[in-house]
């Protein structure tokens, strides 16, 4: 019996690779598939991946990527599978690209304040590394311990200092990376400025994958600051914490964190946190003029909060943001949304999706950025479950729909991943949806590299 075109090309793709890549790069082994299938956002991949090639080096990229090209093969790229949007899911047939065993950081210069890492790099690992220099990796985004630099360059990740310091595209200079040919293109530069050409890096950054795979990134670095001073609220309701933080912005005070945690995530925490108040608003200002700004941000909080309390001793501000940072691990399966509105409409957002929560019946727990209006409403379902019910789903769209309704957008820093595409439209609108397609053709004509997301 004649094989099956598919199982043909299949099997040409698995020889070649055996044949160009180094032995321990392949595996089609079911269980390292199966760990690789799918990231935390728990999304199904729908099937089994065709093969996973463990990367080690930019070479092994362009080998992988240049016959998967070829023969048609679409391709996952893939770092710690920390992501949160479904964009590390391999569906069948799917070659999984693991790029987390490129975890060199290649230089790091104190003179010019930049880094240049591979893809695999943990977030915090090169942050840890920076400060033997006097030195830090601003973006700090709840995962630090464990995602990756690529993951993080994907999604465009934001994190707790974003207030401040930015997103992640905010510290990337320039990156080299393997179009889905197999063709290796450097972009940006080691230089603060510089605008020769479009600006292919910060397009690059954000794309999920979707252009091109990263395999290194020069990043710039900044002087850690020589104080920090961190103030905890708390409040009666929610919606009085986040109309509280957008004082502060009203004050001009620019926080280096200002970061909102509800009641039931406070209750998921620590009950005894849950008891001083309906909700915690904890707030960092860095710098030489920590201390004045924060007691700044004191004044304006005191006649709003029920208390206000502040340090300037690192290891108890450390204790009270790790609270905040393992609020996730603490719930339920979550549906982690992660949209943004405008600063001033933050207490309105927070008030809308109680009532779809109360609506659909459905518990929604709700941490946020609240220096820059990014809001992670995180529906919670019973983790015996199969599959996420219908009132999940129907409360994501309204919170959806809400946040562009209020000028906002989908996804702050998470991604679109599998989860958001059908609402990407709504957002972009014909024209530049129809022109982000064209680009994606461009970089990509077979359309191999991670189908199926973003777009």
């Amino acid at each position: 019996m004649t094989a099956a075109p598919e199982t043909t090309v299949s099997a040409q793709f698995l020889g070649l690779l055996a044949r160009d890549l180094p032995p321990d790069r392949l595996t089609t082994d079911p269980a390292a598939l199966a760990a690789h299938a799918t990231d935390r956002s728990g999304t199904p991949p729908g099937g089994e991946p065709l093969a996973l090639v463990r990367a080690r080096r930019t070479e092994d990229v362009t080998v992988t990527l240049r016959h998967a090209n070829a023969l048609g093969i679409p391709v996952v790229p893939r770092g710690a599978g920390t992501g949160l949007s479904g964009g590390a899911t391999a569906s069948e047939g799917t070659l999984v690209l693991d790029l987390s065993g490129m975890n060199r950081i290649l230089e790091l210069s104190a003179e010019d304040q930049l880094a240049v890492v591979e893809p695999g790099v943990i977030t915090a690992e090169l942050d840890r590394a920076a400060g033997t220099h006097g030195l830090r990796y601003a973006p700090d985004p709840a995962s630090a311990a464990m995602s990756t630099i690529g993951g993080n360059i994907a999604t465009n990740a934001g994190g707790l200092r974003c207030a401040k310091y930015g997103v992640t595209r905010d510290s990337v200079l320039g990156l080299e990376a393997v179009l889905a040919d197999g063709t290796v293109i450097t972009t940006g530069r080691r230089t603060v400025k510089g605008v020769t050409g479009y600006d292919l890096t910060a397009l690059l950054t954000g794309s999920e994958g979707t252009l091109a795979v990263i395999t290194s990134a020069t990043l710039r670095l900044r002087p850690t600051p020589v104080a920090t001073a961190t103030l905890a609220a708390w409040f009666d309701s929610f919606e009085s914490a986040a109309e509280a933080s957008y004082a502060i912005a009203r004050a001009g005070v620019v926080p280096a964190l200002a970061e909102l945690v509800d009641g039931p995530v406070l209750h998921a925490i620590d009950p005894a946190l849950r008891e001083r108040g309906a909700a915690l608003l904890v707030v960092q200002c860095d710098g030489a003029g920590a201390a004045a700004e924060a007691t700044a941000v004191a004044r304006v909080l005191a006649p709003l909060a029920s208390a206000v309390e502040s340090t300037q001793d690192p290891v108890e501000a450390e204790a009270l943001l790790a609270a905040r940072r393992l609020a996730l691990e603490l719930l339920g399966r979550p549906l982690i949304e992660d949209i943004a509105v405008p600063r001033s409409r933050l207490a309105e957002a927070v008030r809308e999706i109680q009532g779809i929560s109360a609506r659909h019946g459905v518990p929604v727990f709700t941490v946020a950025h609240a220096a820059d209006g990014n809001l992670h409403p995180i529906i919670v379902v019973d983790r015996s479950l199969d599959r996420l019910p219908d009132a999940a789903w129907e409360a994501a769209g309204e919170i959806f729909a809400l946040a562009l309704r209020l000028g906002g957008t989908l996804t702050g820093e998470h991604g679109v991943g599998v989860l958001k595409r059908q609402w990407v439209a709504d957002e972009l609108g014909p024209s530049a949806h129809a022109l982000q397609r064209r680009l994606k053709d461009v970089f990509d004509p077979r359309g191999i590299l991670n189908p199926g997301k973003s777009l």
